[in-house]
């Protein structure tokens, strides 16, 4: 008996489009993250597109590191970066091999193992919270660093995987500038969301880091 349609894995080929294909285009899918503690799954209701070498508000936009390798290829891969000096986050790679490009997984909403999630989420009054942003997406799933480069499209015994989900209607996406992003990539309406849905982030524009003034040169 085949699988129907919504637990069907995603495959390479969907990832292997343009970002700006693939980012919207995730929305409704199914993140399954597999533990040695159990299963857990998360409806994609936010994401945002990096566009490598085009977009400045890309890892990528000044080319290759050891940091951003993963961005660079194949499709259907993960890219997981640690910022602030304490969490996660989770891109999945797409566009063709070595044009680095990858979708942000900002925020879902927990089908599955929300009783695995709660404990790394103590903070969150309720479940709708457990994955609202992308450090807590990342963090509420357990994605260490570890799964740097990880295959989602490797089989049913992969640690990360995509399914086809339930896409939501056309009607209900909304698109708009990138949360937290300066500079020239500012104004990209490359961040994506369900409408009206309660796991979604609040969006925060870019906030300059203010220089802390040297008390020696106070006076200077």
């Amino acid at each position: 008996m085949s699988e129907s349609p919504d637990r069907t894995p995603l495959p390479r080929s969907f990832f292997d489009r343009p970002v700006l294909e693939v980012a919207p285009d995730l929305l409704g899918r199914v993140l399954v993250r597999r533990t040695e503690e159990g299963r857990m799954e998360l409806r994609l209701t936010e994401v945002e597109a990096y566009a490598g070498a085009i977009d400045p508000g890309s890892h990528a936009f000044r080319g290759r590191t050891p940091r951003n390798a993963s961005m660079f290829g194949p499709p259907g891969h993960a890219y997981v970066y640690f910022t602030y000096g304490m969490w996660h986050c989770l891109n999945l790679v797409c566009g063709p091999e070595g044009e680095a490009s990858g979708v942000l997984l900002r925020a879902g909403e927990i089908l599955r193992g929300a009783e695995l999630a709660r404990p790394r989420r103590r903070s969150a009054r309720k479940d709708a919270e457990l994955a609202k942003g992308p450090a807590r997406l990342a963090t509420a799933l357990d994605v260490p660093g570890s799964l740097n480069g990880t295959d989602v499209c490797a089989g049913p015994d992969a640690p990360l995987a995509v399914l086809t989900g339930t896409p939501p209607s056309p009607s209900l996406i909304r698109t708009g500038p990138r949360t937290g992003v300066g500079g020239d990539g500012a104004p990209h309406p490359w961040r994506f969301w369900i409408a009206d849905d309660p796991t979604v982030s609040p969006y925060r524009p870019h906030t300059p880091r203010k220089r802390r003034l040297d008390p020696a040169r106070a006076d200077a």
